[in-house]
C-alpha cells in the first residue's frame, strides 16, 4: 500500500480523498484536521482510513503529503510536516497562490526543498467542508505545478501521476506567471463578487433588492458564497497581483461610468462587443479542450480508425480569407457594412480586435453576423498599444499594407508561431512604394510601421506567388499617388480584387497583373461569406479515403483561384460532384458531394499548387492512401507557413509508417493503396492548425490510435472542427 496523508479536510482535501477512494485501492489515506468533529465526519463518510490529532503522527509513515489548508495556515503546517516526515516522502500543496508558498518555504529552508512540489488544482466550489466533498471535482480540470530547478524529478513525477489518477490534467508554469494569471482570472472575480454583494447588503432595503435579483446577479455573485477565511488569506497572500488587477478594473470601470454619464453609446457598444467577443473566444477554447489558464498544456487529439464511412450533410465555417477582408474593407468604407457567415475563429477575431483598437465600431460577431461602421479611407485612429495578431499571418501582412498609408505609427505583434514567420516578403515591396517598415533582424515580427510618409504607386514583379503579399500592395495602393500594379508568377486567390470591386473601388486586371489607382473611396455593402474550401478539404479527403463514405458539404466557396484541392483530388480519382453552383456576393458557391473512391498517385501539376497551397497537409494524407507514388513540386511556400509544413508532414507521416521523402519544394510519397493503414503513434502539430487536422484525418485509416499533440491552434481557423468531425463519424477525442 502507498500511504497518503491529507492535512486539511475542507472541500479540496476531502474531495481529493473522495476521488482517490473512487478510483484506487492502492492508497491508505490518513487525515488531519484541527477539529475532532471534522476528523470523525471524514472517517464516517469513508473518506479517510485513519485520523490523527497531531500532524507529526499523521505524516510519520507517509509516501505523499498533501497540504490543503487556507494560505494563512500554511507556514506553521509545513514546519510541522517537515519536522516529522520520513526522508523518502514527497510533499505538495493545493494553495491558490504560489509566490507566498515559496516565500514561506524560504523562511524555513532558505530555498524550496527538493522534496516539495508546489501545486494548485484549478477546481473548486462555493461550498465548503467535508459535506461538500466531490469525487469528480478534478475531472477535466487543470492542476498547475510550479517546481523550480531544485525540485526533484521523481517528486514531480509522483505528484503529476497522483493528480492524473484523479482525472485532472497536469501542467507546469512559472510561479510569478501563475500568480499573475490567477489574480486576474480567479482572485479578482471573487473579490469583485464579494464586494458587490457587500455593497448591496449595506442598503436598508437589501432584502427587497435580493428578492427581485435575476439570473445575472446569481451567476455573477455565485462565488461570493465561498469560504471567507480562504479568500481573505488568498487576497493577502497574492496582494500585489490582485492590487494590479483591481487597478486595471477600476480604471476601466471609471471609463464606463463616464461613458454612461455622458450618454456615449458608441463607447459602450465597443466595450460590450469587445467583451462579448473575448468571452466567446474563451468558450471556443474551452470547447476545443484548451484550458484558458495556461498555454503550457495545449489540447491533444486522439483519433482511432473509422469503422464506418464519413456521412451526413454539413456546412463548414465561413471562408477565413474573405472574413478578414470583409472587416478590413468594411472599416475603410463610407457607411455601414453587414457581413453574414463570418468565421468566428481566433484569426478573424484578431482582425476585428485590431480595427476596434483603431477606433472602428464593430458589432458582433453574433452567429456569423457582423456589422462594421466604416470610418472612411482616412478615418482610422492611432492604436494605444501594439496590435496583436495572434496566429494570423493574413492579418499581419494585409494590415501592413493598410497601415503603411496612415498618418500614425503602429506596431504589429503575434504569438510564438507567427513571430517566426517571414515578413520581409511584404515589408520590402511596400518600402518601394515609400513605406517605412521595420522587422526584427531576421525579418520576423514585430513589424513596426512609421506613419506620415507619402506613398507613390509603382509596379511590382512578385518572385513568389502569394495572395497575402499581392493584397498588401493593392491595399497600400489605395493610399498611394498614382497607379499601383502587381504581377504574380502564378495565379493566387483573388478575394481582395473581387471585394474591392464589391465596395465600388475599381480594380484593373490584365492577365497576371492587377492594379489600382490611389485616392478613391469605398462604399459600404453587404457580404455573404461562403464556407471555406480550405476547411472543407479535411472532410473531402476523409470521405475520399474511408470506405463507405458519402458526405455533402454545403455552400462551399469555389472561387477559381481556390479550387486546386478539387482538381488535384479529381486527378487522383476522387468522386466529387459539384452541385447547385451559384454566385453569392460576387463569389462562386456550390454544394460538394464526395463519396469514397480508390485513389491513385499522381505528379501534381505545378500550375495547381498555388491554388491549393493551404490544403497540401491533408493532400499528403490522401497521397498515402493512393496507389503508387505522388510527387509534389513547386510548393516551397509550404516551408514558411505556421510551421515548415513539408518537414512537419514528413516527420509525422514517417513516424506513422509512410515512405515519404521531403524535397526543398515538396515531397515524394509512396502510397499504399486502398488497403493501406497508418501505424499508430504520437505526432506533433507544431502549433499549426492544418497539420493538426490533417493528422486527425490520417487517424481514420490507422491500425492503432494516433495521438496528435499541440492542437490548440485549430481554433484559429476552424473553431467547431471537433464537433463537425464527430458528427460525420470521426472517432476523435480531445484532452487538455
Amino acid at each position: 500500500m502507498k500511504r497518503l496523508t491529507v492535512i486539511g479536510l475542507g472541500l479540496i482535501g476531502a474531495s481529493c480523498c473522495a476521488a482517490l477512494k473512487k478510483r484506487s485501492t492502492e492508497w491508505l489515506i490518513s487525515g488531519y484536521s484541527r477539529t475532532e468533529a471534522t476528523r470523525q465526519q471524514a472517517l464516517a463518510k469513508g473518506l479517510i482510513d485513519q485520523s490523527f490529532d497531531r500532524i507529526s503522527d499523521a505524516v510519520a509513515d507517509a509516501d505523499l503529503v498533501l497540504i490543503a489548508v487556507p494560505m494563512g495556515q500554511f507556514l506553521p503546517v509545513v514546519k510541522a510536516v517537515s519536522e516529522a516526515r520520513p526522508s523518502h516522502s514527497v510533499v505538495t500543496d493545493a494553495g491558490s497562490t504560489k509566490g507566498s508558498v515559496i516565500r514561506d518555504l524560504a523562511t524555513v529552508y532558505g530555498t524550496t526543498p527538493s522534496w516539495f512540489v508546489p501545486g494548485h488544482p484549478i477546481a473548486g466550489s462555493e461550498q465548503s467542508g467535508v459535506d461538500a466533498a466531490n469525487p469528480d471535482l478534478y475531472v477535466d480540470h487543470q492542476v498547475i505545478l510550479t517546481p523550480d530547478a531544485q525540485t526533484a524529478v521523481d517528486a514531480i513525477d509522483l505528484v503529476s501521476a497522483f493528480w492524473s489518477s484523479l482525472g485532472a490534467s497536469v501542467s507546469t508554469m512559472d510561479v510569478e506567471r501563475h500568480d499573475e494569471v490567477l489574480a486576474l482570472t480567479s482572485h479578482l472575480p471573487h473579490v469583485l463578487a464579494f464586494n458587490l454583494v457587500h455593497a448591496l447588503s449595506d442598503d436598508d432595503e437589501h432584502l427587497e433588492i435580493f428578492r427581485y435579483a435575476a439570473g445575472g446577479f446569481r451567476d455573477f455573485t455565485r462565488v461570493a458564497a465561498s469560504d471567507p477565511t480562504m479568500w481573505r488569506d488568498i487576497s493577502l497572500a497574492n496582494r500585489e497581483a490582485i492590487l494590479g488587477g483591481i487597478d486595471r478594473f477600476a480604471e476601466r470601470l471609471g471609463e464606463m461610468r463616464q461613458a454612461i454619464a455622458s450618454g456615449d453609446g458608441e463607447w459602450l457598444m465597443r466595450s460590450f462587443e469587445r467583451a462579448r467577443t473575448a468571452r466567446k473566444l474563451f468558450s471556443s477554447l474551452t470547447d476545443q479542450g484548451v484550458h484558458p489558464v495556461t498555454d503550457t498544456h495545449p489540447s491533444v487529439f486522439t483519433i482511432t480508425e473509422a469503422q464506418q464511412g464519413i456521412h451526413g450533410t454539413i456546412r463548414v465555417p465561413g471562408d477565413k480569407s474573405i472574413s478578414h477582408r470583409s472587416i478590413m474593407l468594411g472599416a475603410l468604407a463610407d457607411g455601414v457594412t453587414t457581413v453574414d457567415g463570418f468565421l468566428e475563429g481566433e484569426d478573424a477575431i484578431a482582425t476585428v480586435q485590431a480595427f476596434r483598437d483603431m477606433g472602428v465600431q464593430i458589432d458582433g460577431p453574433n452567429e456569423g453576423r457582423v456589422t462594421v461602421h466604416g470610418v472612411g479611407r482616412d478615418g482610422l485612429k492611432a492604436p494605444a498599444a501594439p496590435l496583436y495578431m495572434g496566429n494570423s499571418g493574413t492579418s499581419m501582412r494585409l494590415l501592413s499594407g493598410i497601415l503603411a498609408g496612415q498618418s500614425f505609427d503602429s506596431e504589429l505583434t503575434g504569438d510564438a508561431s507567427l513571430s517566426r514567420r517571414p515578413m520581409r516578403r511584404v515589408s520590402d515591396p511596400l518600402s518601394r512604394l515609400g513605406a517605412v517598415i521595420q522587422t526584427s533582424e531576421d525579418g520576423t515580427p514585430p513589424v513596426q510601421i512609421s506613419g506620415g510618409h507619402p506613398l507613390k504607386g509603382c509596379h511590382s514583379e512578385m518572385q513568389v506567388a502569394s495572395a497575402q503579399v499581392k493584397s498588401a500592395l493593392l491595399l497600400a495602393g489605395l493610399y498611394a499617388d498614382g497607379e499601383t500594379s502587381v504581377t504574380e508568377p502564378a495565379p493566387t486567390r483573388d478575394h481582395t480584387e473581387r471585394m474591392l470591386q464589391g465596395f465600388g473601388y475599381p480594380v484593373k486586371r490584365d492577365g497576371a497583373t492587377a492594379s489600382v489607382v490611389g485616392g478613391g473611396r469605398l462604399t459600404a455593402c453587404h457580404i455573404d461569406v461562403p464556407s471555406d474550401i480550405s476547411s472543407a478539404a479535411f472532410f473531402l479527403v476523409a470521405a475520399s479515403i474511408v470506405p463507405g463514405s458519402d458526405l455533402t458539404l454545403s455552400h462551399v466557396g469555389i472561387n477559381p483561384t481556390r479550387v486546386g484541392i478539387l482538381e488535384i483530388l479529381k486527378l487522383m480519382g476522387a468522386k466529387i460532384e459539384v452541385l447547385n453552383a451559384r454566385e453569392v456576393g460576387g463569389e462562386p458557391v456550390a454544394d460538394l458531394r464526395v463519396r469514397y473512391a480508390p485513389l491513385r498517385g499522381i505528379d501534381v501539376p505545378e500550375a495547381l499548387v498555388p491554388l491549393a497551397i493551404d490544403e497540401f497537409p491533408v493532400l499528403f494524407v490522401a497521397a498515402c492512401c493512393a496507389k503508387g507514388q505522388t510527387r509534389v513540386t513547386g510548393a516551397e511556400e509550404l516551408r514558411v507557413k505556421e510551421s515548415d509544413r513539408i518537414q512537419s508532414m514528413v516527420d509525422g507521416l514517417s513516424a506513422l509508417g509512410v515512405v515519404i521523402e521531403g524535397t526543398p519544394d515538396g515531397a515524394m510519397i509512396q502510397g499504399g493503396g486502398p488497403d493501406f493503414r497508418f501505424a499508430g503513434g504520437s505526432v506533433e502539430a507544431h502549433e499549426d492548425h492544418r497539420i493538426a487536422m490533417a493528422f486527425s484525418v490520417a487517424g481514420l485509416m490507422s491500425c492503432e490510435p494516433i495521438v496528435v499533440n499541440d492542437c490548440a491552434n485549430v481554433a484559429t481557423s476552424f473553431p467547431n472542427f471537433v464537433g463537425l468531425a464527430r458528427e460525420t463519424g470521426f472517432p476523435l477525442t480531445v484532452s487538455p
